[in-house]
């Protein structure tokens, strides 16, 4: 087998295991993959700076607005986003995660950070590096 062969079947069996493991935690939330998969995104943007647009949620997604808008209506319904108009721009919404958003997304963020431990603990800290480095780069180029 060469190279590229073996590191292609390596990464599709860690994308395989990565999933299944996200669906088995998700599963528990009561909330869909990618619903909670845009709670972790604005949750993330709202530690980078605030609410995200409609717009920029929707790209960092890759689905169109109106999908999003009907997965935003839901998790709006059950509490755990806000919608509001934009400041500025009146055709644009801003959104945000509510307490209990919050709540639940750090509670999956401790899921994620548990995770990397348990997948890092053989590396030494020179090795987690590099493999940090070299994940930067990759997803750079994406």
């Amino acid at each position: 087998m060469s190279e590229i062969a073996k590191l292609s079947h390596q990464l599709v069996e860690l994308y395989e295991k990565l999933s299944s493991w996200e669906q088995d935690v998700v599963k528990s939330s009561g909330l869909s993959t990618p619903q909670m998969h845009t709670i972790e995104i604005v949750g993330h943007g709202a530690h980078g700076g605030g609410a995200l647009r409609m717009k920029e949620l929707a790209k960092k997604m890759g689905v169109t607005t109106g999908t999003l808008t009907v997965m935003v209506d839901r998790l709006e319904q059950q509490g755990l986003l806000q919608r509001t108009p934009h400041e500025t721009d009146r055709r644009s919404y801003l959104i945000a995660l509510t307490e209990k958003g919050q709540d639940l997304f750090a509670e999956h963020h401790q899921y994620h950070l548990h995770l990397t431990e348990e997948i890092t603990a053989t590396l030494s800290a020179e090795e987690q590096a590099q493999l940090s480095a070299i994940l930067e780069k990759i997803i750079g180029q994406m």
